[in-house]
């Protein structure tokens, strides 16, 4: 089996584990708006979404040291795919129309992304320099779009989406660097590296459970997007990674990225009915709170943003 199609199967894996862990995050997010990160930290659902993520995190991992970052990351966009009827399914309800259209038109545009490319499997790796210049403009970045204002949930789902992108980056740089043989394991690159992969993907994850109070087809599609444009950018500009096609193959993904944020924009203004939530599904153990705190106050629909009242978005990773 070539390298390639290695990395597409342990992506679709991977996809699937990141789909329930949203969804998790998501259910939590709805029932406990105003949850802070103590009261998060003592939630068994929360931690057992934190171990679906840990687990498709690890899968992740091993794709990219067999493919390129433009190769895996727009195939987190299968989350994208499997979450939306499994979120559907947890609410008890349909997928609508529109969460359709826009998933469609999301996986589409990235599809189209993915054509153009392609690769062997990695060699490149980030030097120190350029980890921490990528660190810090990153940072920064995620410091501006997580200020206070209108539409939290998809600028936080935009700064979750931007720092795992990051975070995968920083992580084929561990990956090729601790597994080429030329140097030590554990040297200052790959433990300096490694901190800061900890640090963006601990900070995507608690971005992406803030963003979900809002809903979750247009803050996922919204990481689903962010997410391999910015690990695409890095794998462009310092890593030697190329699209194929030339002048065309350009086109092709810049009219892929104009199709996939018309996908986000439909899930973000979606607005399935409320449903009854199944406290009695097969996999409610990992997908709904603790009994007590589920039997404490009914289910609860994520809050619209104060400017759009009509902004309801349970829908997927």
């Amino acid at each position: 089996m070539s390298a390639v199609l290695i990395a597409v199967a342990l992506s679709l894996v991977s996809a699937v584990a990141y789909a329930a862990a949203a969804v998790a995050q998501e259910r939590l997010a709805a029932r406990s708006p105003g949850a802070g990160t103590l009261r998060l930290l003592g939630s068994g659902a929360w931690w057992g979404s934190v171990g679906l993520n840990a687990s498709a995190a690890l899968l992740h991992v091993v794709a990219l040291r067999y493919g390129p970052l433009t190769v895996v990351q727009p195939l987190g966009a299968l989350t994208l795919v499997a979450a939306v009827p499994m979120g559907a399914r947890m609410a008890g309800r349909r997928v609508s129309g529109t969460e359709w259209k826009g998933t469609a038109l999301t996986l589409l545009g990235l599809g189209a992304i993915l054509v153009t490319a392609s690769g062997p499997a990695p060699d490149d790796v980030l030097s120190v320099p350029e980890a921490l210049a990528v660190a810090g403009a990153t940072a920064a970045l995620i410091g501006v779009l997580s200020r206070p204002g209108a539409r939290p949930g998809l600028r936080h789902a935009t700064a979750s989406g931007l720092a795992s992108g990051v975070a995968s980056a920083l992580t084929q740089t561990v990956t090729v660097s601790a597994t080429d043989r030329t140097g030590p394991v554990l040297s200052v690159q790959v433990v300096g590296v490694a901190l800061l992969v900890a640090a963006f993907a601990a900070g995507g994850l608690l971005l992406s459970q803030t963003a979900y109070r809002g809903g979750l087809g247009g803050p996922l599609a919204m990481v689903t997007l962010a997410n391999p444009l910015a690990a695409a950018v890095i794998g462009l500009s310092l890593l030697g990674e190329r699209l194929q096609g030339g002048p065309a193959g350009v086109l092709l993904a810049l009219a892929g990225a104009g199709l996939a944020s018309w996908g986000v924009v439909l899930l973000s203004r979606a607005a399935p009915a409320a449903a009854p939530v199944d406290d009695d599904h097969p996999v409610a153990a990992v997908l709904a709170l603790e009994p007590g705190s589920a039997a404490a106050e009914p289910a609860l629909m994520p809050r619209p943003w104060p400017h759009d009242p009509g902004h309801l978005t349970p829908a997927t990773r």
